[in-house]
């Protein structure tokens, strides 16, 4: 990739600038401000407020640029402003904003949807929805489901996030801070046992049986309508499961009659080098799950899924406001073009070999790196107590906390995850430079040189 990526309305040059002290004067004023009218529940990772953005650069209204191993959490894929996506949603704001697709119907939702069909996983007919958002995806899989299956139970697995709707937060492993305080939640839902290879140490098929053991016991496969999985956990933090883990699950559901959903909502659209993260295991989902980087930055998700199994619903019974407004649906429709114009399917695998590569050379140097994992464009690494790597792999939430703190601090923003908060995940822009990538981890190496020597708190 360019070390500068133009769009249809500026041009950012591709590098790290720090320029005032981070946070700086503009964004504290801009913070005061939000803390007099925002609720604190809607937090922020940092406090830098945002005046532009381009490729994989966020720049502050301090003039501060940061490299972006974020992308709006799994959203901006393609990179922030593309030109492609920037031009398709003007011309479509030109034409028609808003007319709802259930009252008046509108192309760009029926191409989005053809498109869906295409590159999803499976050669089967299938149908699609459009909603706003992740959460609203996973609640609509559910409800098609239990209509379809005419059961009531939801199967979903350990270390697992689906959203902040009274359901998804149901679903959720994690309470705090999702859930804390929300209840009551919604019933019929059954957490089991994952695939955690680094922590169980289990083969896939070993894990299958423990996870499908469970659920025969505790709820009874008659009686789920279906199971929802991550084929990479997103903010369990990137959990691969093992080899053979995800194909038992599928079976038997299939064999059991429930509806297999993958939730591909931080892992579809090419973010690990196949359009869903599926066709690495080997999967044939009933229903998958898009959002994030579906529309390069406008609100849009999707359920697709079997035809059957979606026309199980009443005509009327599915829907919404704003599910599948056209400008969003334009600019869907431009992403999966510049995914094959950019050729961002073999660009995740250069990200990949770029960042895991350097990160691999980091857990030789500095021991409380206990795993490097992920595909593509979604790569993670576990941070453990010292000298625990190889016995009790005890999280170590605060060193991951301190350095994305120092990464912050020297124009890097990273993200944090994991149940226990012990792991820094990246999920970069396809069309990030290995120029930046590189330049990125001289700072976490920095960071973890500072913190091995104390210098950090």
């Amino acid at each position: 990739m360019t070390d500068t990526i133009g769009t249809s309305a500026f041009t950012i040059p591709q590098e790290r600038k720090i320029v005032t002290a981070i946070p700086g004067p503009a964004s504290n004023a801009l913070h005061e401000r939000r803390l007099a009218v925002v609720p604190v529940g809607v937090s922020s990772v940092l406090p830098v407020y945002i005046a532009k953005a381009n490729g994989a650069i966020l720049v502050d209204v301090d003039g501060n640029q940061f490299i972006d191993l974020g992308a709006g959490i799994g959203v901006t894929t393609v990179g922030h402003t593309q030109s492609g996506v920037v031009d398709a949603a003007t011309e479509q704001l030109h034409d028609v904003t808003h007319t709802l697709f259930t009252v008046t119907p509108y192309e760009e939702y029926v191409r989005v949807a053809e498109l869906l069909a295409e590159h999803t996983p499976g050669d089967f007919p299938k149908k699609t929805m459009l909603a706003n958002s992740g959460a609203e995806a996973v609640e609509n899989a559910v409800k098609i489901a239990r209509k379809y299956t005419r059961r009531t139970g939801v199967a979903v697995l350990e270390h697992a996030y689906h959203g902040r709707t009274n359901l998804t937060m149901a679903m959720n492993f994690k309470a705090a801070p999702y859930s804390t305080g929300f209840g009551p939640f919604a019933g019929d839902v059954y957490r089991a046992p994952n695939s955690y290879p680094y922590h169980d140490g289990l083969t896939g098929v070993e894990a299958a049986a423990r996870t499908i053991a469970y659920l025969e016991k505790t709820v009874g496969a008659y009686d789920l309508a279906c199971l929802v999985v991550e084929p990479i956990q997103g903010e369990g933090g990137f959990v691969l499961p093992a080899e053979g883990f995800l194909p038992a699950l599928q079976q038997w559901c299939t064999e059991n009659g429930i509806v297999f959903v993958a939730d591909e909502i931080q892992s579809g659209m090419a973010r690990t080098g196949e359009y869903f993260a599926s066709t690495h295991f080997g999967l044939v989902p009933d229903m998958v799950l898009s959002a994030k980087g579906i529309a390069g930055g406008l609100p849009l998700a999707a359920v697709t899924g079997r035809s059957e199994i979606m026309d199980a619903a009443l005509p009327g019974g599915l829907g919404g406001t704003f599910g599948g407004n056209p400008v969003a649906a334009a600019a869907a429709v431009a992403v999966f073009g510049e995914i094959e114009r950019l050729g961002l399917l073999a660009e995740a695998t250069r990200v990949e070999q770029t960042l895991s590569h350097g990160l691999l050379e980091l857990a030789k140097k500095y021991d409380i790196i206990g795993e490097v994992r992920g595909v593509g464009a979604m790569i993670a690494i576990e941070l453990v107590q010292p000298g625990t790597g190889d016995t009790t792999k005890e999280p170590n939430g605060a060193a991951v906390t301190a350095l994305a703190a120092y990464a912050a601090a020297h124009g890097l923003l990273i993200l944090t995850a994991g149940t226990y908060g012990n792991v820094l995940r990246f999920l970069p822009s396809l069309t990030i430079s290995d120029a930046l990538l590189e330049d990125a981890l001289s700072v976490l190496d920095d960071g973890f040189a500072a913190l091995a020597a104390g210098e950090l708190a």
